[in-house]
């Protein structure tokens, strides 16, 4: 075995083995002088329950094993080391097996009880278990993981951080069961160099340390100093650190502040009486995905002092405040913001950030290296990163606010939502607890330097994993579960924040999202002025790293979370209307890109395959309209009718969900390419402005017109560009520009930076074409027609199902098989059963023409229907899709190329 040739190094002297008591209890024995570092920094062990240690070794005869534990480490000079024997006991047990099952082949060893029972003070030493041959001599060493016996040993469902428990008195609360000693540091001010020092009394049941204070704390700056063994260091560490429930903060989140939520100065006026949309179900949700610094940082109607801010929101006659109303107005019903609470990577003081040069950066050529170049040095310098890297989930993120330093964050996060809700507009928190910005001992890191080497999720060596792209969290363990339920409450209640979107939400397990919407459920608007029942929970729900395929307990993946009610994007629709995937070629056409019969001289297969995969990506499409449904039947591409889960995704079924709502329809997203930047990508050479205008429209038809909940990135209805940029996470404003006068979409600023730089020498010849650049009256043509689809989609119930039966009663197709046109959808909602939806509707009949040219099709289902356009199209912005028809003498409708026409039966008609 490997790891046994790297321990044999590691030799103890036989007196540490051989001293003490007897082998039924602990022993308190003097190290010797050998090195004791190089094995103790593996954990390969794992206290999984009081009595139980979980090892992957294989007990051999005449071998003995023992936990190890020291208060001040087990160094050779740290003085005393208690030794508890451990006896083998084979496979874990079936409970222990579930909880863990990644540790399912590891041999379980046990503590006799009255060593189990001492774990609690065990915990706040450094513990290594060893392995002894008969001559006294140690044959292996490890240090050891220990999230499961905290879990098992210490129980707390409480509150933490500040609460206010009468009297306007501060009670501080912190969760730090292994540390030794926590101690409060109270500051009068963010920038006090000295204050008042209060040691935290600690509750050995729970592991919380807890003060009492007085009213003069109320708005005092504090930090925790934490005495806690770091297994990092291999040594006990004197940590400062804020509070991981953190309510307000200074600059740069560098200490906490004592606030009350609930003082009058930090509410709006008006506040308690907020009144925002009515939504009967998720269904009648439409989200758009918007940067709070993206909303405003370049629009010239927000004063300057509050571009980019929380405050941007409050400008009512604003620009950008005029096009989200308008939007609403229209039929959109939700505003996702990028994460919003405190996050690690922007300088929150401005007066320090800085920027590139714009007048610089407009100079060089739309294909030109150099705005790359000149903005390389002020990635990490500027304002602008999205916000995926967490340091306090329940505290508003400063750099938004017009005074980091304090509690105007909290007011002015308020006044956003009113603001919004004002406008008829709900909040959604893009929340990200599936990671942290750092770990170990690093200075932002926050839960591992409070309790270490629990809040991570490690590898076999105890190494933190990032397979999420940062620290990876550990929703599996209690507490951490406890601060994701906690803060969400928090945001619910005291923000009034109308949805979650939890990113990388594969990465929590299924029982982390229920216990999340129980206790959303449970918030009541007369205890809580919230209805947590109408609070819509969804997320990403991919399934990859080392909680892939269940490894490490029920994941929250799409598969999984059917039934919950909780909604996950569907790459299905995406992938088919766009072409190729996430991390496909970026070149690759899809239905609305030109595949049909557009090809763009790349390579897209045989014409067979091309053929093949037409209609494979309409299928996908077909059965996303129907909410992506798993038991959802139609006939699919080769003429049998299947139900959703038996079409094939790749190696996984294509239909999932449960129920309409936990369809979460796209086309684009802050990740990768936005929506026009894939058409432009995808495009044939040939396909005019207009006709890549045309695409943009259908695939947001597609979307706005599908059962479930659409979900659109800003700028989707203004042909929005990042210059190709696929990751603008750090790019800066200059690449990610919202421009509210629709007098540019941002096309053509340059060769995009950072991972993109591979494929600049395909990017420059497009961003080069002075044709593929839009003009205000394409934006204003994509901008009309998403609203004219918003207003479609709310005009009939009918495009709002609410559950897979509605839907099974009510959705049909024409034109499928084998022997379909292909590159055309036709979608038919009928109403004319017993259990009518719709009393303005019979019937509707929506076609998706993904062609370039004119679709004509007949059905003898439709022949003698008296079918109109929709009153929307009727009067459409757009000419073109004015001149679909349809003939009541052969059923025939005729739809222009690259056009979604909506067809009517008015009750009663065709009578």
């Amino acid at each position: 075995m490997a790891f046994l040739e790297r321990a044999a190094a590691f030799v103890w002297p036989v007196a540490v083995f051989l001293a003490g008591a007897t082998r039924g209890g602990p022993s308190e024995v003097a190290m010797g002088e050998s090195d004791t570092r190089e094995p103790l920094q593996r954990a390969r062990a794992h206290w999984v329950a009081r009595d139980t240690v979980l090892w992957d070794v294989i007990p051999t005869p005449g071998l003995s094993f023992f936990l190890l534990h020291a208060r001040e480490g087990l160094d050779p000079t740290s003085g005393v080391v208690t030794r508890v024997p451990l006896a083998p006991a084979g496979v874990p047990a079936g409970a222990v097996r579930e909880r863990f099952p990644h540790l399912a082949k590891h041999t379980a060893f046990t503590l006799a009880p009255g060593d189990a029972a001492q774990a609690a003070a065990i915990l706040r030493d450094q513990i290594a278990l060893l392995a002894v041959g008969p001559d006294g001599k140690l044959v292996m060493a490890t240090s050891v993981q220990i999230p499961g016996v905290v879990d098992d040993v210490f129980h707390y469902d409480g509150p933490l951080g500040v609460a206010w428990e009468g009297g306007g008195v501060p009670t501080l609360r912190l969760w730090a069961p292994t540390a030794h000693s926590v101690t409060l540091r109270l500051f009068d001010s963010s920038s006090a160099a000295d204050g008042e020092i209060a040691p935290m009394a600690r509750d050995d049941a729970t592991g919380v340390w807890g003060i009492r204070g007085t009213p003069a704390w109320n708005r005092k700056f504090y930090l925790y100093e934490v005495e806690v063994y770091a297994p990092e260091a291999l040594r006990v560490e004197r940590n400062l650190v804020t509070d991981p429930y953190s309510l307000s903060l200074s600059t740069n989140s560098r200490r906490s502040q004592i606030v009350d939520l609930e003082d009058p100065s930090l509410r709006p006026a008006g506040w308690d009486s907020i009144s925002k949309p009515r939504l009967a179900s998720p269904v009648d949700a439409v989200i758009y995905e918007l940067h709070v610094r993206d909303f405003s940082i370049q629009d010239l109607t927000v004063p300057e002092a509050h571009r980019g801010t929380f405050k941007a929101f409050t400008h009512a006659d604003s620009n950008g405040m005029r096009h989200l109303r308008a939007l609403a107005d229209a039929g959109l019903s939700h505003i996702h913001l990028l994460p919003a609470f405190d996050f690690a990577t922007v300088n929150e003081a401005k007066a320090e950030q800085i920027e590139p040069d714009a007048p610089r950066l407009r100079s060089f050529p739309p294909d030109s290296d150099r705005q790359a170049a000149l903005a390389a040095p002020f990635r990490d310098r500027d304002g602008f990163n999205w916000g995926y890297d967490p340091l306090h989930y329940g505290a508003p993120e400063g750099s938004y606010s017009t005074d980091p330093d304090g509690p105007a964050r909290v007011l002015e996060f308020r006044e956003m939502v009113q603001s919004l809700a004002n406008a008829g507009l709900r909040v959604v928190m893009d929340v990200v607890y599936n990671h942290t910005h750092a770990n170990g001992q690093d200075p932002l890191s926050i839960l591992d330097r409070i309790v270490p080497g629990y809040y991570h999720r490690l590898d076999g060596d105890g190494k933190v994993l990032n397979s999420t792209c940062c620290s990876n969290t550990a929703s599996e363990h209690r507490m951490m579960e406890k601060l994701m339920v906690d803060t969400v409450v928090t945001w619910a209640r005291a923000y009034k924040v109308d949805g979650f979107r939890f990113d990388v939400m594969g990465h929590h397990m299924v029982s982390n999202m229920t216990r999340v919407r129980a206790a959303l459920d449970a918030l009541t608007p007369e205890r809580d002025h919230v209805d947590g029942r109408g609070i819509y929970i969804y997320g990403e729900g991919w399934d990859f790293g080392e909680v892939a395929g269940n490894a490490r307990g029920w994941n929250a993946t799409q598969l999984n979370v059917a039934g919950t009610g909780i909604g996950t994007f569907s790459d299905r629709l995406r992938d088919g209307v766009r072409g190729g995937g996430a991390f496909g070629g970026p070149q690759e056409q899809g239905f609305a890109t030109g595949l049909a019969d557009d090809p763009n001289g790349t390579s897209q297969g045989t014409a067979a395959e091309i053929s093949q995969k037409l209609l494979v990506f309409s299928d996908w499409i077909r059965l996303g309209l129907a909410g992506n449904l798993r038991d959802y039947r139609l006939v699919d591409a080769e003429g049998h009718e299947v139900a959703g889960s038996d079409i094939r995704y790749g190696e996984k079924p294509a239909g999932y969900t449960a129920d309409p709502p936990e369809h979460v329809i796209y086309v684009s997203a802050h990740d990768n390419e936005t929506l026009f930047d894939a058409i432009q990508w995808k495009a044939s050479s040939a396909a005019s402005m207009a006709d890549r205008v045309r695409m943009n429209n259908l695939a947001v038809s597609l979307v706005a017109l599908a059962q479930g909940v659409p979900f659109f990135h800003a700028g989707d209805d203004m042909l929005r560009s990042k210059s190709l940029d696929r990751n603008s996470f750090n790019s800066g404003d200059w690449w990610n520009v919202l421009d509210f006068t629709y007098a540019s979409n941002n096309w053509g600023v340059g060769l995009p930076p950072g991972e993109n730089e591979s494929k600049w020498p395909l990017m420059r010849p497009l961003l080069a074409d002075p044709k593929l650049h839009a003009s205000q009256r394409d934006i204003l043509a994509a901008v009309a027609h998403f609203r004219e689809m918003l207003r479609i989609r709310r005009s009939s119930r009918l495009f709002r199902l609410r559950t897979a039966d509605e839907v099974k009663r009510h959705v049909g197709f024409l034109n499928t098989g084998p022997k379909q046109v292909p590159g055309v959808i036709v979608l038919v909602l009928d109403n004319r059963g017993a259990d009518r939806l719709d009393d303005r509707y019979d019937r509707i009949v929506a076609v998706f023409n993904g062609r370039s040219a004119e679709a004509a099709l007949a059905d003898e289902s439709l022949r003698g229907v008296r079918l109109a356009l929709h009153d929307v199209q009727a009067v459409s912005a757009d000419p073109v899709a004015r001149g679909s028809v349809f003939d009541p003498a052969t059923g025939a409708v005729s739809v222009p190329g690259r056009t979604a026409a909506v067809f009517v039966e008015v009750a009663g008609a065709s009578r």
